[in-house]
């Protein structure tokens, strides 16, 4: 399915393309991302260079990963991102962010406005490449941001906000209206600041493990942990971690979670 919007393009569902177009958001972005040419920057999804454009204006030369190849066609012969800009068309969900980082010898800054039906998935493969990005910005479902900043004990809390929160320092930004976009989501979004950290607060020797721990728990939320964790650990097992056996998934902290995952043998 597709939906005709400006510049001749029609926004492709099964992309989750919605383009923005509001000029005050737009500069809003590019201030809070504050473009240099000491960075690697890296858009994912610049789709009709809303934010492509005027970051161009501030650096000589960034990358762009964009999977539709009409737009990654454009991106290319857009006159005002000649010689400023590499487009690799290619899945973000599938791309080795290391490529970018050995070829420019530095740090990355990631950004976007993310398709909301990938979002997720986009991020926790980013978390990955945590030791080579200096930060995020990202226009996601504003219901997404408020599961990336959530705290123990709310609805909003789960395997998002522990993963997120063990690997970065989360800043929300901006709010923004479905107006400022074309064709208009039915569904509010936020800009999200999202800072890996050099020295994690609480470090995991396994990442694997606190994973498998988080998706377990939270898949049956509505259990105790006894319960919905007791192919993993024992009630006396727990007990002894000081973990109340009768708590829920959102009830354990972040640093919980990491002593549960560094317990498990």
């Amino acid at each position: 399915m597709t939906n005709r919007v400006h510049q001749g393009h029609f926004a492709r569902k099964r992309f989750g393309q919605n383009f923005l177009h509001d000029d005050y958001i737009i500069d809003s972005i590019v201030a809070a991302i504050n473009p240099n040419n000491e960075q690697a920057l890296v858009e994912i999804g610049p789709g009709l260079a809303a934010l492509t454009i005027p970051i161009s204006k501030h650096v000589d030369h960034f990358t762009a990963i964009e999977i539709d190849r009409d737009l990654a066609s454009r991106l290319i012969e857009n006159p005002s991102l000649k010689g400023k800009l590499t487009v690799i068309e290619q899945d973000a969900l599938t791309f080795d962010f290391n490529q970018i980082s050995h070829q420019s010898g530095k740090p990355l800054r990631v950004f976007g406005n993310l398709p909301y039906n990938i979002s997720t998935p986009l991020m926790f493969h980013l978390f990955k490449y945590a030791n080579i990005i200096t930060d995020m910005h990202f226009m996601l479902q504003k219901e997404v941001v408020t599961r990336l900043v959530a705290a123990p004990n709310t609805k909003e809390y789960g395997r998002l906000s522990v993963m997120a929160q063990y690997y970065c320092q989360i800043i929300p930004v901006l709010d923004v209206p479905p107006t400022s976009f074309k064709p208009a989501p039915k569904v509010d979004s936020a800009v999200v600041k999202l800072i890996p950290y050099k020295n994690k607060p609480y470090l995991v020797n396994d990442i694997k493990v606190l994973s498998r721990i988080t998706t377990e728990a939270f898949n049956q939320r509505r259990k105790t942990i006894r319960n919905s964790l007791s192919n993993m650990f024992t009630v006396d097992q727990l007990s002894e971690l000081n973990i109340d056996p009768n708590l829920r998934a959102e009830n354990l902290s972040v640093p919980q979670y990491c002593l549960l995952a560094n317990a498990w043998k």
